[in-house]
């Protein structure tokens, strides 16, 4: 009887050990609010890209921007620890309104005709989403600078490949 119910145990123990272990990917988007510093948007399946982004908040944050705005930078971010399988890389978007940064994280699915149709895609999204956040005041391109700069010294510290995509048309 006393070794049954140690065999239950362990088997049990070993169970939610191994559950546990498995990350969870989460089928819906996930939008994250720090009023007054940022704003997420992570696309379905790209919650584990969380750490990074928040670091690059904390990260830029430690600047104290003093005023303005920065227009949407965009980056394709190649994160080992994002994906287990298949794709290989996401689009992040990073604004800056009203002291408060603004990020859009969106999984690449390009059409066979348009190679750049993920792109086109994540700079609608941004754009969507920062319709009511109109850019005011901009920032010097000093500004922009520094959170090129944050995005790729965390880039580096989580040994995560960042590519700076253009931001004209």
């Amino acid at each position: 009887m006393g070794e049954s119910l140690l065999l239950i145990t362990i088997i049990t123990l070993v169970v939610l050990t191994i559950r546990r272990a498995r990350p969870v990917i989460l089928e819906n988007p996930v939008i994250i609010q720090r009023p007054g510093q940022y704003h997420i948007t992570l696309a379905p399946q790209l919650n584990r890209a969380q750490t990074f982004i928040e670091q690059i908040a904390k990260q830029f944050a430690q600047l104290h921007l003093s005023g303005g705005d920065l227009s949407t930078q965009y980056f394709e971010v190649r994160d080992p620890k994002v994906f287990s399988q298949g794709e290989s890389s996401y689009l992040l978007a990073i604004a800056l309104r009203g002291g408060v940064l603004y990020f859009q994280a969106v999984n690449p699915k390009p059409l066979l005709r348009d190679a750049d149709s993920h792109y086109k895609t994540l700079r609608e999204f941004s754009e969507s989403v920062l319709q009511h956040h109109p850019l005011s005041e901009p920032a010097d391109e000093l500004w922009a600078e520094k959170l090129r700069a944050a995005v790729d010294t965390i880039a580096g510290q989580l040994k995560i490949a960042v590519k700076i995509l253009p931001a004209t048309d």
